[in-house]
């Protein structure tokens, strides 16, 4: 039924053009590009495959004309007569002068225009080689962390909260597959490759019913296809790390056969904890962060828009003795396929599946070992028919997994689960653009077969041009998860971070405020309202207000004092409530703030001031409180300058600013006795324990947080294709102490990272 509804759909499309734009000099798919018929208002942009579709087309000839920035523009005649859609191949050739900054506008507005776009930010790779390269090498990391509405938590960890969310919240995709954590334990660092990503797509609320299983935002990566014309490749080091990129064709296009073969390795280590020590030795406690990525991915692509893509990932990451205390292990690793398969007159077919898995390690002394492991299939298949200028997109998803985990903590105490979970979700959108008014309703339907839970998910976006310059639009839905965080929310600072799936088997409250306990899913709604508005041809403003509520969160339990196994406690005169017997409670919550941000995009020029203001809250059954990452305040402000006849030198610089998250202070410090012998001890003789008195949970804050950097780069051309890029980057210039975290037993403070000078080199050939 699901594939005779695609296909009748398509058999609808009379008077179509369609084509795959590709990149003349080295075969790569071009996305976003505007297509558009002269004399008309019929259009579209095309997709992350390069794929446009314009339908609903009067007979006639037209001039079919393709304009995107860094390329010459293309026109070609069309006739449209309504007997068989008119496929086109296009091959834009890359611009031999950079297009007027009047154009590149245009551009960029007349996309605001036909997108919704709440909550979004599209990020290509050239955005995040704006930014200060830190050692040498920017990230998406780093890039993240500038985004409004996006709080990190320090420099090592690679723990992001985005409005309000907690980190486990956050769903992240590779090219259709899940990966459960896509940081490195230094902050700085993600897994992915920044010279592959072909577009990132950061959610931050409101996101659309084709996305499920998470509470607070989406990151979706799609990698680009290796070079389809020549063996090509990068090998760069900096004083942080090495990469290495390699791609070229398998089968090139010949005259014929259109169809292609390409293939695309990456692969890049760190190794921080050598060179911090020759480079760095001034840094407390060394950078014991080394890591190992390797990424392959194998193209075929049939030239007309169709392709397969075969995919696969591993990365290890190694912390040695952290602050002298422990020895962390994680490792992530996966395979899979996606494919787009272009077929009847106005249809497309595309999908994935994939198998990842996650595994996490502590040594810190003790004789137990610590572990979380998270491993499962995805799989998606959706459908999208054009219609005119609407879309209709459904299509389902399956998504199994299995959870292990195991952690003891220091009074001996374990929290121990195996836990197989399934569920199959089946959504539908429909983009319907009126002209002033865009609508994109959406309904997404989960069922949970571990709980034998359903969930209804509805979602909606919307954007009204008022004017050419001035846009508002609103973003709003319910939202659901199974997963949930296996630290307190008390630890500031973890890099052990476990994954564990809500059931009854845990030992979880049955009651919240007085009500039962149905379900073990995780629930929140989302609203989002926002403007955007044109400050001449240049400049662009956007502000959104957002309101995230929290029905229903698990959490660990920090107020657990009984227990639950001993009767005395179960019934009768001493016993006690059910949420202090439990290892996780029942919370409720909010989020609410307001985002704005600035771009300026000049010919040489490029600027970003963002803006973020938030307040989060969660309430259990003993008190209101502001977890952790609950950042009033965040600034950024990101500028790169070129300079050169050819723009050969690039100056970049990013300030941030971040007001103190809370922290729970310390009320006094006592000699804790047990009386172990019972009622005979000899109080007088026993050696007591440590004890710690707290002061109202997360009633403090610690101080502001804020770093300058800045960044310079020359490339250098070497012979025909060869290009040396040369780069120089300060990170904390003024060398702010910036505190990560307070050791309350040691009385230490833990500082971010201090001033580091680094260097970097790339050749690419």
């Amino acid at each position: 039924m699901f594939l005779f509804s695609f296909l009748s759909l398509g058999m609808y499309g009379q008077g179509t053009i369609r084509g795959t734009l590709f990149d003349d000099a080295n075969g790569e798919a071009v996305p976003f590009a505007n297509v558009v018929l002269d004399g008309t208002k019929m259009g579209c942009a095309t997709d992350l495959s390069g794929f446009f579709l314009i339908n609903k087309i009067p007979n006639g000839t037209y001039t079919l004309r393709v304009r995107y920035v860094g390329y010459e523009e293309y026109t070609q005649e069309v006739t449209v007569n309504g007997t068989r859609p008119v496929t086109l191949t296009i091959r834009l050739k890359p611009s031999a002068q950079t297009l007027n900054e009047v154009v590149i506008s245009d551009n960029k507005i007349e996309e605001k225009r036909m997108q919704t776009q709440v909550s979004v930010e599209k990020v290509t790779a050239a955005q995040i080689q704006q930014m200060p390269s830190i050692g040498g090498q920017a990230d998406i990391a780093q890039y993240m962390q500038v985004l409004p509405g996006v709080s990190s938590t320090g420099d090592q960890g690679g723990q992001l909260y985005i409005r309000g969310g907690s980190m486990i919240q956050n769903l992240c995709l590779l090219d259709g597959m899940i990966v459960y954590n896509p940081f490195h334990s230094i902050g700085l660092y993600s897994i992915f490759e920044t010279d592959v990503i072909l577009n990132a797509d950061i959610y931050t609320g409101g996101f659309g019913a084709e996305y499920g299983g998470r509470l607070s935002s989406v990151m979706d990566i799609t990698t680009r296809d290796g070079n389809k014309r020549r063996h090509s490749g990068k090998i760069g080091f900096n004083t942080f790390g090495a990469s290495l990129i390699l791609e070229g064709p398998l089968k090139r296009e010949t005259a014929q056969s259109k169809s292609t073969i390409t293939y695309l390795v990456t692969a890049k280590n760190s190794y921080l904890s050598w060179s911090s020590k020759k480079l760095y030795p001034y840094v407390e406690g060394g950078l014991p962060f080394d890591f190992l990525d390797i990424y392959g991915k194998l193209s075929i692509n049939s030239g007309t828009g169709s392709k397969v893509n075969l995919f696969g990932f591993r990365y290890d990451d190694k912390v040695t003795a952290y602050q002298g205390l422990a020895d962390y292990h994680w490792q992530n690793y996966g395979a899979g396929s996606n494919f787009t398969l272009v077929t009847g007159a106005s249809a497309i077919l595309d999908g994935a599946v994939a198998y990842s898995n996650y595994y996490i390690t502590l040594d810190d002394g003790t004789a137990d070992k610590k572990y979380s492991e998270i491993g499962g299939f995805n799989m998606n298949l959706q459908i999208t028919n054009f219609i005119g200028g609407n879309k209709l997109k459904y299509g389902l998803s399956m998504e199994s997994y299995h959870t292990n985990y195991r952690f003891v903590n220091q009074y001996g105490y374990s929290t121990e689960q195996e836990k197989p979970s399934a569920n199959l979700s089946i959504f539908a959108t429909y983009k319907l653009n009126t002209g002033g008014l865009l609508l994109d309703p959406g309904f997404r339907l989960v069922y949970y077969a571990t709980l034998g839970h359903v969930s209804p998910e509805p979602r909606l976006a919307a954007k009204y041009n008022i004017s050419d310059n001035l846009r508002v639009k609103f973003a709003g839905g319910f939202y659901s998860q199974i997963f949930l965080d296996a630290r307190s929310d008390n630890d500031i600072v973890n890099l052990f971070t476990g994954f564990l799936t809500g059931s009854a088997d845990l030992s979880i409250t049955k009651r919240f405020h007085g009500s039962e306990v149905n379900t073990y899913t995780q629930k929140a709604k989302h609203a989002v309202l926002g403007v955007e508005y044109n400050l001449g041809e240049h400049i662009t403003l956007n502000a959104e207000g957002y309101f995230k509520y929290f029905d229903q969160l698990i959490n660990a339990n920090r107020n657990k004092m009984y227990d639950p196994n001993d009767p005395v406690y179960r019934s009768g005169p001493y016993a006690k409530p059910e949420y202090l017997m439990t290892d996780f409670i029942i919370e409720k919550g909010y989020a609410t703030g307001f985002d704005v941000s600035v771009q300026a995009d000049l010919e040489r020029l490029y600027l970003w001031a963002t803006y973020s203001l938030g307040y989060v809250q969660r309430q259990d059954e003993v008190q209101k409180y502001n977890p952790h990452y609950d950042r009033r305040h965040t600034v950024n402000i990101l500028g790169t300058y070129a300079l050169g006849a050819s723009r050969e030198w690039e100056l970049s610089t990013r300030w941030s600013f971040g007001s103190g998250f809370p922290f729970t202070q310390t009320q006094g410090v006592f000699e804790s006795l047990v009386f172990g012998n019972g009622i005979v001890s000899d109080y007088t003789q026993e050696n007591g324990h440590y004890g710690m008195h707290y002061a109202d949970l997360y009633g403090g804050r610690l101080p502001n947080y804020h770093r300058l950097d800045l960044g310079v780069k020359r490339k250098i051309s070497i012979g025909k294709r060869g290009l040396l890029e040369l780069s120089l980057s300060a990170t904390n210039v003024y060398s702010r102490q910036n505190i990560f975290y307070y050791n309350r037993a040691t009385h230490k403070r833990v500082n971010q990272l201090p001033f580091l000078a680094s260097f970097g080199a790339v050749f690419s050939f």
